[in-house]
């Protein structure tokens, strides 16, 4: 391993030499975070849209908006009532319990209002909007419609949260919100007023485009990847920031300069030889992240699956050396797991239901300090997660918020040989279909040819001649034909042709 990896709190890796931009964040060494933009094809979230009501649906009170796209847009009732920002740094105060107003009370069809895209469309679902806009900064977010202000949930300090209420407090602009970021931690009144001036110049820019252009319009786009992680990324913890392209380096070092002037000298431009993500062993991180069986540190591993309907994540003891019993055994192992599984959810930004089975334990105490430890790992997490519950079976059930595609999704497809299923038929099962379709093809006798050929792949083919040969054998000697064998190199698995000559 290398000593830049081992010397450092928080690092940021940029990858932008080619037309795939690839951001990576490592902490003490290690790949935690892995963002990727391809030029061209930038994500939906963060969007604001003059938008027009389509349809407005009372079953599922929600109203279908059409925002300008091929999907239209969902936008449920609670999303169309200012009564709460989700946002994901936000410390989650009480918000008091009351009826929703019917969908239809609420939105019109052809009704015109500005909406924002707070999750990416997945698989047949199109982008979920709200019409709480938020307009992010460095220090601070803006919200137009919701006049109140809240702090980070990672400034922990007491003394340090009491400061920056008091200094939102005074700047606040009336009938506005505003949340205050993590890393607004230590700043001074003048940077974040300067914030503020920043995003309220956005805001009356993206309403002068609003009086001006009709439903559907853009009327703000968020920034390129690489200014959006520095705005939401670069912080007092991060020890540097690399980027392997001169052309990225300059803007970046521009973008920081005029909007994190203090921290612009962590900004770094790459020349190494090595490749720099090879030279930090991120590639090696990323095929890993792709992997289903992650192994624990010890013996032990864990196994993730992504389905449409929920992640399940399986761990189980492997070679990992036993204790002096098996409870110890048992949470040793478990919590290993954890570990590994709040960074796995958070490389691989995995979300909605997350349900892991962890080694069944009896101890009540140990089930305790299980739940501590993954709630204080997942802490870590940018995205919003919560522990729903332990079953007497072992089982946690947990969410995290689902903004986008995962890690897996956006670098990968399904299989379209499987579908997705994980899964082909076995060599076995296809030479018994390669029977049936020879019967099939000599059904009907007398015969005007005297051979058969079979291609296929050579897993079925070596089945044909070996272990199935008496298939191939007793249709030759019933049939009266001779029935040749060839293997094909680049046919499926699945996939065979039978012809006659």
């Amino acid at each position: 391993m290398s000593s830049e990896k081992s010397c450092c709190r928080k690092q940021i890796l940029i990858n932008a030499l080619t037309k795939e931009v690839r951001i990576a964040v490592l902490e003490e060494g290690e790949l935690v975070e892995f963002y990727v933009e391809r030029k061209g094809s930038r994500g939906l979230v963060g969007n604001i849209y003059k938008a027009r009501v389509l349809k407005v649906v009372p079953a599922v009170q929600a109203a279908f908006v059409d925002i300008g796209i091929n999907r239209k847009a969902f936008l449920y009732v609670r999303d169309a009532l200012n009564l709460e920002i989700d946002d994901d740094e936000l410390l989650s105060e009480e918000v008091p319990d009351f009826e929703l107003p019917p969908v239809e009370d609420v939105l019109t069809e052809g009704q015109e209002l500005l909406v924002q895209v707070v999750k990416e469309p997945i698989g047949t679902k199109g982008p979920r909007v709200t019409t709480n806009l938020t307009i992010p900064g460095h220090y601070l977010v803006l919200l137009p419609s919701v006049n109140r202000i809240g702090l980070s949930r990672k400034i922990s300090d007491e003394e340090e949260r009491e400061r920056l209420r008091e200094i939102a407090e005074r700047i606040k602009p009336p009938d506005y919100g505003i949340i205050v970021r993590t890393a607004a931690e230590g700043a001074t009144e003048e940077e974040l007023e300067r914030d503020l001036l920043y995003l309220m110049k956005v805001w009356e820019g993206l309403l002068e485009k609003a009086e001006k252009k009709p439903p559907p319009s853009l009327l703000y786009q968020d920034l390129e990847i690489v200014p959006r992680t520095l705005r939401d990324l670069l912080t007092e913890e991060v020890s540097e920031v690399l980027i392997d392209s001169k052309a990225e380096y300059e803007r970046a070092l521009s973008f920081t300069k005029a909007f994190i002037p203090k921290l612009a000298g962590r900004i770094k431009l790459y020349s190494g030889k090595v490749p720099l993500f090879e030279k930090f062993q991120v590639e090696v991180a990323i095929e890993k992240a792709l992997k289903r069986k992650v192994y624990l540190p010890g013996g032990g591993y864990i196994v993730i699956d992504e389905t449409e309907a929920l992640v399940s994540i399986d761990v189980n003891s492997g070679k990992f050396k036993k204790s002096s019993s098996l409870e110890e055994t048992a949470i040793e192992i478990n919590l290993k797991a954890a570990r590994e599984i709040a960074r796995q959810l958070r490389l691989r930004d995995i979300g909605g239901i997350v349900v892991i089975d962890f080694i069944d334990m009896t101890s009540e105490e140990n089930k305790k300090l299980l739940l501590e430890t993954l709630e204080k790992e997942l802490s870590k997490d940018r995205a919003r997660t919560k522990i729903v519950s332990m079953s007497d079976l072992g089982l946690v059930e947990m969410t995290r918020k689902r903004v986008k595609k995962s890690l897996g999704k956006t670098l990968t497809m399904t299989c379209p040989y499987c579908e997705g299923k994980g899964r082909v038929k076995s060599p076995e099962t296809v030479a018994f279909e390669i029977e049936r379709e020879i019967l099939s093809l000599l059904r009907n006798p007398p015969h005007s040819f005297s051979t058969v050929r079979v291609y296929a792949n050579p897993l079925v083919i070596e089945k044909l001649r070996n272990e199935e040969k008496e298939i191939v054998d007793r249709l030759s000697q019933s049939l009266g034909v001779e029935i040749r064998t060839i293997p094909v190199d680049h046919y499926h698995v699945e996939k065979f042709t039978v012809s006659k000559a």
